[in-house]
């Protein structure tokens, strides 16, 4: 076995492999850029090594400063991780033959299955379904026209070596192919190295379903079931779950011999993932192998007991896999979701900056028989403090829940996603609280196309109505009583005029262009047992029992509403308003002034001023680069108009023209960093 090991990664991965690498006693090496020099990473591992600046190609992608760091420090072996180097054959080769353990297949199995073009050649041979399509590289936009129109629109433009939804595009006419083209190769040639583009046609409605499988260097190969990964928005994996609520066991069974049969053609050894486009019928069709640990690795690692990580690592130091096929099990449901830095109440533009708050909801085991299981993982590769760097993709942390059944699961994940705190940046978790909620989802009726359908025009507030929306108003109360009656035990106060408590409240939930809604409230209080506080709180006609033993002045509240448990999050002083609280509970969110029935008529008295109007300038919506300002002063534009692009977290993002107009002044030059809310250019 290994004594030392080097991850050529960063982020939550790196850290995922430090965890299981400790567990056995091995010591870790981690590589970090100019951007990561404070990273958790960095602080977990045993040894660190600088690599390079901060963008990916002068730094993780350079295959010569991983094998120096190696040399530097002894490691034995290298962990790829997921993205940069991780499906790159010649790297691969490289550590073979400096004689460093490559945690991952052998570089022929990379080269035959890791290349999407390849892959789909080798299944062909072995006559496996494989979807229509172009599957050799494309010399320029106007083949990738005339190939679509051959194939039959809508078509997918996709790197060769593309992954995590870099570099794909789905095009439905002439024009969205030929821009596809080439936004696809700029992203693959700055993600990945590698600007090899082909096309397939896009099977409309589908499942995406992959299968986890495993093999070592004695030819053993087993599949660890199937992983459902059809909840996608932009072809970035949202949410993941195992199993699927879809399939049967007779077509996981056969997807999972069909994998199986691919790898042992490529004889291939460690952790890999065999992708299938699934129909509504059950007729599945090969789409790719990728060559390495995925992301959503840890809801198989729930299902099955096993940690993946550490296989990977015995298969590469020669040991044989120490169970079969019939040694696999299926044990209760998991789901595991992404939480990423973007904002998606703006479109979900990236969001970079510094975490002021970061708050995981505390792991816990369930009892499943008599085996204490997961109950909530967290892996994450930020901390309390740290920075979101621009350079890298989104993603803060993986959420994991594991259940009895899906039920239970879900029940999990949304409890779990209303106590995890993140503030100084936006997330995804709203958005990821009206999925959960959603009834399609909730029955497993979803396909590829699920985000697409229900959010076509985006995702605001309105998307995550709250079961009980008076819930929050009387919550607003009760921690709003909970405040004033320490108020009134602060000593020194002026006799006669001492802080009251009072029971009589009205709750003003402040809603836009300053509509809003008055609650008349009643708080009557109970007795105190030791730190629990319970109060009755009545507001429009409905009784609300609640009770807490949070401390005021932390964010995440615990308590009991009419005997049932409940998460939420609680703040003041951090909207438009100073004095409101703002409470956040499965994905809804309302900013509320607690008064008195005075204080409430004279607060509608007063005047709504109106926000600034900005409609006259392009703001940037993300810090990032702008690549390219695709006007001039004095040019006229029409509504959806390409004004822009910016690049950040290695996606390019286009804005174009709200309405119709002429450019005056241009603000900001190609190549300038830009900060949130700074003007690229002026409408006259």
């Amino acid at each position: 076995m290994f004594t030392k090991i080097l991850i050529a990664n960063r982020g939550e991965i790196a850290c995922r492999v430090i965890a299981t690498a400790r567990k056995m006693g091995i010591a870790t090496v981690a590589v970090y850029s100019d951007a990561d020099k404070e990273a958790r990473h960095v602080k977990l591992a045993d040894e660190a090594v600088h690599i390079g600046a901060a963008p990916s190609r002068e730094s993780y992608l350079l295959a010569e400063k991983i094998i120096a760091a190696c040399k530097q420090t002894g490691a034995q072996a290298v962990h790829p991780g997921y993205g940069f180097l991780s499906e790159n054959e010649a790297f691969a080769k490289r550590c073979e033959d400096e004689g460093i353990a490559f945690i991952g297949p052998k570089a022929h199995s990379i080269a035959a299955m890791g290349d999407k073009i390849a892959s789909k050649k080798l299944a062909n041979e072995a006559k496996v379904n494989t979807i229509p399509g172009y599957n050799d590289a494309i010399a320029g936009p106007e083949q990738a026209v005339e190939i679509a129109k051959g194939i039959g629109y809508p078509v997918m433009i996709k790197a060769s070596a593309g992954g995590g939804g870099k570099g794909l595009r789905v095009a439905f006419n002439d024009k969205e192919a030929f821009e596809g083209f080439a936004s696809c190769q700029n992203e693959a040639r700055n993600s990945f190295g590698d600007d090899r583009i082909f096309i397939e046609k896009f099977v409309q409605e589908p499942r995406h379903i992959e299968i986890q499988v495993l093999g070592d260097s004695h030819g053993n190969v087993i599949y660890l079931n199937e992983r459902e990964c059809s909840i996608q928005r932009r072809h970035q994996k949202v949410i993941e779950e195992a199993p699927s609520p879809f399939i049967s066991d007779a077509t996981r069974k056969a997807m999972g011999e069909q994998a199986v049969q691919l790898a042992k053609a490529v004889k291939y050894q460690s952790a890999g993932t065999v992708e299938f486009v699934v129909g509504k019928d059950q007729d599945f069709y090969f789409l790719e192998m990728n060559t390495r640990l995925q992301v959503e690795h840890p809801v198989t690692e729930c299902i099955t007991g096993l940690d993946l990580v550490e296989l990977m690592i015995r298969v590469a130091a020669g040991e044989a896999l120490p169970l079969t096929q019939a040694d696999v099990k299926r044990d209760g449901w998991a789901i595991e979701c992404r939480i990423n830095a973007e904002d998606p109440f703006r479109n979900f533009l990236p969001s970079t900056g510094r975490l002021v708050r970061f708050q995981p909801p505390e792991e816990s085991m369930f009892q499943s028989d008599t085996t204490k299981k997961l109950g909530v993982r967290v892996d994450t590769g930020v901390y309390e403090g740290g920075e979101i760097p621009m350079y890298y993709d989104s993603m803060i942390a993986k959420l994991i829940v594991h259940g009895t059944d899906r039920n239970d699961a879900i029940t999990k994940m949304r409890a779990a996603l209303n106590g995890f705190v993140i503030r100084g940046i936006s997330s995804n978790i709203p958005f990821q609280a009206a999925l959960l909620a959603h009834p399609k989802f909730v029955t497993g009726d979803f396909n590829t196309g699920f985000i697409a359908e229900n959010y076509s025009k985006g995702f605001a507030a309105e998307d995550v109505p709250h079961e009980d929306p008076l819930f929050l108003v009387a919550l607003a109360a009760y921690m709003n009583r909970r405040y004033r009656a320490r108020a009134s035990g602060i000593s020194g106060q002026l006799a006669g005029h001492e802080v009251r408590v009072g029971e009589e409240f009205v709750v003003v939930t402040l809603g836009a262009e300053g509509k809003n809604q008055h609650h008349d409230v009643t708080v009557t209080d109970f007795e105190m047992e030791g730190k629990l506080r319970s109060s009755a709180v009545a507001v429009g006609g409905n009784s609300y029992q609640i009770s807490s033993t949070a401390t005021l002045g932390q964010i995440r509240v615990q308590g009991a509403c009419n005997g049932q448990g409940f998460t939420a999050q609680v703040e003041r002083g951090v909207g438009k308003n100073p004095l409101a609280l703002r409470i956040a509970h499965n994905g809804t969110q309302i900013e509320a002034l607690v008064l008195s029935p005075l204080g409430a008529r004279l607060h509608k008295l007063m005047p709504f001023k109106a926000p600034p109007d900005l409609s006259k300038f392009l703001l940037s919506p993300m810090p990032g680069l702008l690549v390219d300002v695709a006007v001039q002063p004095g040019q006229k534009v029409q509504a959806g108009e390409k004004l822009a692009v910016i690049e950040a977290m290695k996606m390019e993002n286009i804005l174009f023209a709200a309405q119709d107009g002429v450019v005056g002044k241009i603000t900001a030059g190609k190549g300038e960093s830009l900060a949130v809310d700074q003007v690229i250019l002026e409408f006259q």
